[in-house]
C-alpha cells in the first residue's frame, strides 16, 4: 500500500509505482502539489519502497505547466518543509527527487514549462509523446532567470549554446527537437509510449535494489549540480521575481488568461514572445 495524496494518484505494481499528477484545472505547481511531492519523496526514502517510479499526468494537455504565480509564498513554505532548514526552494526539493533511491521516470504528454520542465529535468529519465509533448523555460521572457534547476541541468545535457537557446529565447520545444537536443531521452509515438515506458520500468524493477541505488548514486556524483549551485540559482530567481519588469509582464499575462485553460497557456512560448518590451 502507498499513502494517499490530494494531487498525485499512485498505484503500485510489483516494484514499480505509478504516480499521476491530477490537480485541476491545469496541474499548476501550487502548495498542494509541492506538499504531496514532498510526502511522496519521504515515502520513497523508506526501506522497501518502490524501486522505480513513473510520473505522468491525468491531463493530456498539461503535465505541469509551471508554478501557481498566485501562491508563491504558500508553495515556497511547503518546499521549505521538504528541502530542509534554510532551503525554501523548489530547486532543493527537486534535488531530493534526483537523489531519491528510486529510479524516477517521466512520461510526458502535454506541456511542461518553467518549474514543470525543471521537475522533468530532475527525474532520471524522460520520455515524451511525439505528437503532444511541449517543453519550455519561459522565465526570461517574463523577467527572471530559471531558478529550480533548468540552468544547471540544461547546460549539462544540451551544452552551452543549446542551453542558452532554450533559456534565452523562452521558446517552446516540441518532442522531436527536445530529443535531438537531449532535453528528453526519446520521443516516442503516443500510441507506443505507455507500453514502452511500462516495459522499461518493469525491467529495471526486477533488478537488485542495491545495484540500482549504487549505480544511480555514482552517476549523480558525476552529473548533478552541487547544493550551492542550486541555492544560488534559487536566490537569483527570487531576486528577479520581486522586480518591476516581472510584475508588469506577469500582470499582462494574467490579463491574457494565464493559468486558465485557453490559448495563452496552450501557446505560452509564442505568447511570451509578444509581450510589451520593458527595460
Amino acid at each position: 500500500m502507498t499513502a494517499a495524496y490530494e494531487t498525485i494518484r499512485t498505484r503500485l505494481d510489483g516494484n514499480v509505482l505509478s504516480a499521476t499528477f491530477d490537480a485541476p484545472p491545469i496541474n499548476l505547481i501550487g502548495p498542494e502539489v509541492v506538499r504531496d511531492l514532498v510526502g511522496l519523496l519521504d515515502e520513497l526514502s523508506r526501506p522497501g519502497a518502490a524501486r522505480v517510479v513513473v510520473f505522468d499526468s491525468a491531463d493530456p494537455d498539461f503535465f505541469l505547466p509551471h508554478v501557481d504565480l498566485t501562491k508563491v509564498a504558500e508553495y515556497t513554505a511547503e518546499a521549505a518543509k521538504g528541502a530542509g532548514p534554510g532551503d525554501a526552494s523548489l530547486g532543493m526539493v527537486f534535488r531530493r527527487l534526483s537523489e531519491s533511491p528510486a529510479v524516477t521516470v517521466a512520461k510526458l504528454r502535454g506541456r511542461a514549462r518553467g518549474a514543470g520542465s525543471e521537475f522533468l529535468l530532475a527525474c532520471d529519465m524522460r520520455f515524451a509523446a511525439r505528437e503532444s509533448a511541449v517543453l519550455g523555460q519561459p522565465e526570461v521572457a517574463i523577467g527572471a532567470p530559471p531558478g529550480a534547476g533548468a540552468i544547471q541541468h540544461l547546460t549539462r545535457l544540451l551544452g552551452r549554446g543549446r542551453a542558452l537557446e532554450a533559456v534565452l529565447t523562452s521558446a517552446d520545444f516540441d518532442a522531436e527537437l527536445a530529443e535531438r537536443y537531449g532535453w528528453v531521452n526519446r520521443a516516442v509515438p503516443d500510441a507506443e509510449l505507455d507500453g514502452f515506458v511500462a516495459g522499461l520500468a518493469a525491467r529495471m524493477g526486477e533488478f537488485p535494489r542495491d545495484a540500482l541505488v549504487a549505480a544511480k548514486a555514482a552517476v549523480n556524483a558525476v552529473s548533478l549540480p552541487s547544493s550551492a549551485e542550486v541555492r544560488a540559482d534559487a536566490a537569483l530567481f527570487q531576486q528577479f521575481v520581486r522586480g518591476e519588469p516581472m510584475r508588469r509582464r506577469t500582470a499582462e499575462l494574467f490579463e491574457r488568461g494565464l493559468q486558465t485553460r485557453g490559448r495563452t497557456e496552450l501557446d505560452l512560448g509564442a505568447v511570451v514572445g509578444r509581450l510589451e518590451a520593458v527595460d
